[in-house]
Formats: structure tokens, C-alpha cells, sequence
């Protein structure tokens, strides 16, 4: 999912790099209607030379010393085609809907290659072709893949109305297109999907109908409950569905015509017409603040119908094989944790050190392939043998770098609780400078006043404004001048390294002078020279506080439901709020220290209702309320 920047440049930028955003992060300016693309244009594709194939889809000769290994890969399989052709047509849905399709073909000599081969495709929210630049995709033609990319119902040159993510809807056209290509003259029947964030979860929706053919699926950063991505902790993800509405409401209202209306675009400009409808998702989203709300339009409650959660059973029971892809710096780790712990099917899960536009450390385009030539073609490459678990531990440290797994969370994991403190740490000029303490508190009377400052951020650049500016690092410098507007509690330095490696969980005992409040938890390496790094966050509305039973496996996590019968005002008396925060596999170094800062607000990424005055909070360090955060400590070797 992406999102909008309103002013001309950055809207160019945006608009140059949406697709990107979806999947790798390398996509060309969308097509328009006066730049049809070519029918069946034969472009080479740089790769060794190709040698003959056998039955086995193993070259005749192939070297015998083999290799499949997390981004390693030789001798199962080779690249035999060194070009690609690519057309484009409207594929009918079981309504009579039209949706537009592009497929890219592998050829040789400057032909199409006629035999059949397995298909991999992605139902696209962001214009079908954008995957002309996903260079990633380019080892899978080479390896004898069919890649097609086909236009979400209400978007692009498809026709249609949008009514939102994930409706029925739009799930029951991914069944019909998965059968549609499995019984193409070009298809051997066999079917997978690929694709990131919306692209991701629209393969767990294609997942949850149990398409015959559909046989792996490849989701990429991809959202688990609906609710929790639009109302983190209660609190609605303003900046995102702003832009991102925004955002869709220029690509819907553009599209590439399909080969058979290259003349007139009479079709696409009919599609286009019946775009006009779609809904504005930001003032959908925006009007229903609760788990169980109703969308007047539709009648229904769409983080239940339209929550790729809810479907949990269906996907387990399609045992359709599932490849998870996360970043620990990305917007949804936490989900993908998830869907491995809830999922029986075989399944693989790797997470690597980046945000939403993965850059480096892992090769994907090697992982495709060695995930499609198994499940698709048969190839015994090992890849379901191997751990089941790949993480890369973040950080500086000795422990930094790629590890396996084979359960979650790890079994070595020592919760261990950081208590909040009122001792002096001079390590930051905060509200409270506090301190982080391994011991309980013992005293009756420790509390930090705090009166909220609404200007408080975790800045501009973040997990969040990756998926939808390019053009700005991922995370601000330091987050030393969030610090000075929050209560902080800092631990001394470090006598010997750390690894924080799993879900961590914080608990708070406040007060407040009005009836709600947010509050926003940031764990934080601290350099030696006092500089603040951000690691992972956590936040809750205090009246959204109530824990419930999880319909889920939840990884022993703190549930907020979040029903409108669950949300309570803030009463006189300490209430703990307790929440988790992002995972994490972070490693800080001897001489660091670690610390949390509290705000109650974070201007740039959320909406919090502002009050004049502000109101004060205070927070509880005391034996009978003592606040604290539990940090998943993997021990030192």
C-alpha cells in the first residue's frame, strides 16, 4: 500500500516510484493513455548463454556441484531464455467484469516460447505495468516462468468499481484469474503468486478460495488483521490513508489501454468512467474507528469481512504453500510473525534487516526462483529442508547478521523486565531523565508529571513514510530532540552486549487530567556520544485499554479488541495500559544504553485529538504500580 505527497515535486517522485514501493523498489514512471505499450515486443534480456533443456527442466549440461541456500542458488536449475515478449488483454470475471492483464513470455530468437510453462502473477493495485522494471522478476522468465500482472477491479484499465481492500469481491476475481491462466494454452497449470504489501495480501485473499491451481504464493510485507494496520493501538493511521488516498485517486483515474483498444482506448476510457465511483478509502477508514464499525455504504463492517485474518481457516485449509517475506524495519513484521504462527501449510519465513523497499542483504530474485522451481516444477532443491526461520539480527555487535530458526519466538528468549526509575542518568535533557532498573521499585510514591505536547514526532522520514517517499532516508538522524519532549528512562551503559530479539511488551500505570489519551512507547540504542537511534515503537488510546481473548494464536501478546462496547474513559485512579511494541532482532553494543520514551502524540505519523489546555498525565514507578517493559533478552554465549 502507498501513499500521496501533495506538492508537484513530490508528486512526480511519487508517481515515478509507486510500484516500486509494492514490490522491490525499482519501477519506471507509470504508462499513460497517449504511451501504449508494444504488442508482442521481443526485448533481450542480459544472461548467459542459454544451453538446451531437458525434460527435467535441468540443462543437459549441468554442473554437478549444486548449491540452494538462503540467496544461493546453482546447478537445480538454469537461466535458458535470454529474451521476453509482452501483450496484453481484458481476462472476464464470472460477474462479465473486464479486468486488464499483462503477460510477459519468455522467447528466444525473437519467439515466444510455445511450450507450457508454470504461471506467476500479481493482482495489482498500482497499474499492471509497473512490473516492467521489477528487475527481480527477470530471473524467473529467464528460468522459464510466465509473469503476468493484472489490474485490480476498479483500477488501472480494468473495469469496475473499488469499494475498498480486500472485498469479497475482489477476492473472488483473484480465483477466477488464477483459473483463467491455468487453463491457457501457454500454462502448464501450475500457478503461483508474487507481489509486496497489497500485492502480498491480495495472495492470502487469492489463498483463502482455494484456486485448484493455485499451488505457492510469495507475499511480501504483508498485512495479518486489517484493523490493526488503519487503528494501531486505537489510534487511527492518519498521514497514511490520507496520502495513500489520495495517491489512488490519481492512478485510478488514469490507466495503459490493453492491446485489442490500442486504437481508440474506447475501452479504458469506459473503465475510466466507471472509476469515478470508487470510494475515497480515507473517508471511509476515517468513520469507522472501531473493530466491529459498519460502513454505511456497504452495510457491512469491513475489518471483519474485509480482514485478511478473518480468513484464517479457508487459507490453512487451501494448504496452499506460503513463503513469507518481512523487514524488521518495515511496517509489518509483527503481521507476518503472525501468519507463520497461525498457518499450517508448509511455509518458509525470512526477515531481513530493511524497510518497505527492501535494499540488499538478501537476494529475493534468487529466493523466487528456488521457492517456484519447487513447488512449481517439482525440483527437489532442498528448500523445504531447511530451517524454517531466517532473521537478521540488527545492530553493531558480534551477534549482528543472519541466523535460522526453527520456532518462534526463539526458545531462549529470557523475558526480562526493565522497571522505570526515578534515579538520574545525565544521559539525556528530557522531561524526567529516568532510569531503567533491573530491580522492582520498592518505594510508595514514585510518579513523573507530564504534560502532553502535541508537537512531540518520531519524525517525517519512518517505517511508515517509507512505503511512500523514496526520496528521504528511512528514519530520522537521532530521535535525541523526540527525547527532550518526552518522559525518558535510560538504562547505565552496558557491560556487555545485548540482544533484544522478539516481541517486546510495556506496562504502564497512568493518571490523566482528561478522559482519554494516547500514549506512544520508543525503544532506543544510545551511543557512548549520547546519540539516540530508534529501534522499534509500540502505542495504545488508554480507551482502547481492555484486553481480550484473541481469535488467534497471538503469541502470548496483549489483545485489544477494540469493539465499541471494549472502549472506557479513563477513570480517576492508575489504570495500566499494557502493549506490545514492533518485534525486533537488535543487538546493542557493551558501552550503549538502552532506553524507552513516552510521548502522547506523534504529529506526523498518527491523529491525535488535541485539547486546550493540554492535559497532564502521570505515570506510576511505585511498588503497588510499577511501570515497566519486558525486553526479550537472547543470552549471551
Amino acid at each position: 500500500m502507498k501513499n500521496f505527497i501533495a506538492d508537484d515535486k513530490q508528486t512526480r517522485s511519487l508517481l515515478y516510484f509507486v510500484v516500486i514501493l509494492a514490490l522491490l523498489g525499482s519501477c519506471a514512471g507509470l504508462a499513460s493513455t497517449n504511451s501504449p505499450l508494444p504488442s508482442e515486443t521481443t526485448i533481450p534480456m542480459a544472461m548467459i548463454s542459454a544451453p538446451t533443456a531437458t525434460a527435467t527442466g535441468l540443462p543437459a549440461d549441468a554442473p554437478e556441484e549444486r548449491l540452494s541456500q538462503p540467496g544461493e542458488y546453482a546447478g537445480y536449475s538454469q537461466p535458458l531464455y535470454g529474451q521476453r515478449t509482452s501483450t496484453s488483454q481484458y481476462i472476464p470475471m464470472r460477474d462479465g467484469t473486464k479486468l486488464a492483464a499483462l503477460i510477459l513470455r519468455p522467447a528466444q530468437d525473437g519467439e515466444t516460447v510455445s511450450t507450457p510453462l508454470p504461471v506467476v502473477w500479481t493482482h495489482n493495485r498500482y497499474h499492471r505495468e509497473g512490473i516492467f522494471n521489477w528487475h527481480h522478476l527477470q530471473p524467473l522468465l529467464k528460468h522459464g516462468y510466465i509473469i503476468v500482472s493484472v489490474d485490480v477491479r476498479g483500477t488501472g484499465a480494468s473495469f469496475g468499481t473499488y469499494r475498498g481492500l480486500f472485498t469479497p469481491e475482489e477476492t473472488r476475481d483473484a480465483y477466477d484469474i488464477t483459473e483463467w491462466l491455468a487453463v491457457q494454452p501457454w500454462s502448464d497449470g501450475n500457478i503461483g503468486m508474487f507481489g509486496r504489501s497489497y500485492l502480498g495480501i491480495t495472495q492470502f485473499m487469492a489463498a483463502s478460495t482455494a484456486p485448484p491451481h493455485l499451488k505457492a504464493i510469495f507475499p511480501e510485507m504483508s498485512e495479518f488483521d486489517h484493523y490493526s494496520f488503519v487503528y494501531p493501538g486505537g489510534v487511527f493511521h492518519d498521514d497514511f490513508f490520507r496520502r495513500w488516498g489520495n495517491m489512488i485517486k490519481k492512478l485510478d483515474a488514469d490507466g495503459s489501454a490493453v492491446d485489442e483498444d490500442r486504437d481508440k482506448a474506447a475501452m479504458l476510457q469506459a473503465a475510466l468512467k466507471e472509476h469515478a465511483a470508487n470510494v475515497d478509502v480515507f473517508e471511509m477508514y476515517s468513520s469507522l474507528p472501531y473493530r466491529d464499525s459498519v460502513f454505511a455504504l456497504t452495510g457491512t463492517q469491513p475489518y471483519i469481512v474485509d480482514n485478511p485474518a478473518h480468513y484464517l481457516k479457508e487459507i490453512g485449509n487451501s494448504g496452499v504453500p506460503v513463503y513469507h517475506w518481512a523487514g524488521w524495519n518495515d511496517m509489518f513484521p509483527k503481521d507476518a510473525l503472525l501468519w507463520y504462527s497461525n498457518l499450517t501449510n508448509p511455509q518458509k519465513i525470512t526477515i531481513g534487516p530493511w524497510a518497505h523497499p527492501q535494499l540488499g542483504s538478501l537476494d529475493l530474485a534468487t529466493e523466487l526462483v528456488r521457492w517456484y522451481d519447487y513447488w512449481l516444477k517439482g525440483i527437489d532443491n532442498g528448500v523445504m529442508d531447511e530451517a524454517p526461520i531466517y532473521y537478521y539480527t540488527l545492530g553493531e555487535g558480534k551477534k549482528t547478521g543472519w541466523h535460522p530458526a526453527w520456532q518462534w519466538p526463539l526458545p531462549e528468549q529470557q523475558l526480562t523486565n526493565y522497571y522505570f526509575d526515578g534515579t538520574k542518568t545525565g544521559s539525556v535533557d528530557s522531561v524526567n531523565d529516568g532510569s531503567l532498573s533491573l530491580v522492582m521499585p520498592e518505594t510508595t510514591a514514585g510518579v513523573d508529571e507530564y504534560q502532553v505536547d502535541y508537537s512531540t514526532t518520531s519524525g517525517t522520514a519512518t517505517r511508515w513514510t517509507a512505503e511512500y517517499d523514496m526520496m528521504s532516508p528511512i528514519y530520522p538522524n537521532t530521535m535525541m530532540f523526540n527525547d527532550q519532549k518526552g518522559l525518558t528512562y535510560t538504562t547505565p551503559p552496558l557491560t556487555a552486549e545485548v540482544e533484544v530479539t522478539g516481541h517486546p511488551v510495556v506496562h504502564l500505570w497512568v493518571t490523566s487530567s482528561a478522559r482519554d489519551g494516547d500514549f506512544f512507547v520508543y525503544l532506543e540504542d544510545i551511543s557512548a556520544a549520547k546519540y539516540s537511534k530508534y529501534v522499534t515503537q509500540g502505542n495504545l488510546r488508554a480507551s482502547h485499554r481492555a484486553i481480550s481473548t484473541p481469535p488467534y494464536e497471538y503469541l502470548g501478546l496483549p489483545y485489544h479488541r477494540s469493539d465499541a462496547e471494549d472502549i472506557a474513559d479513563l477513570p480517576g485512579q492508575p489504570v495500566e495500559l499494557v502493549f506490545d511494541l514492533l518485534p525486533t532482532s537488535y543487538v546493542f553494543e557493551a558501552g550503549h544504553r538502552i532506553r524507552v520514551t513516552i510521548t502522547c502524540a506523534d504529529k506526523d505519523t498518527a491523529l491525535t485529538p488535541q485539547l486546550d489546555p493540554p492535559p497532564t498525565v502521570h505515570l506510576y514507578r511505585e511498588a503497588d504500580h510499577a511501570s515497566y517493559i519486558v525486553l526479550p533478552i537472547i543470552p549471551n554465549p
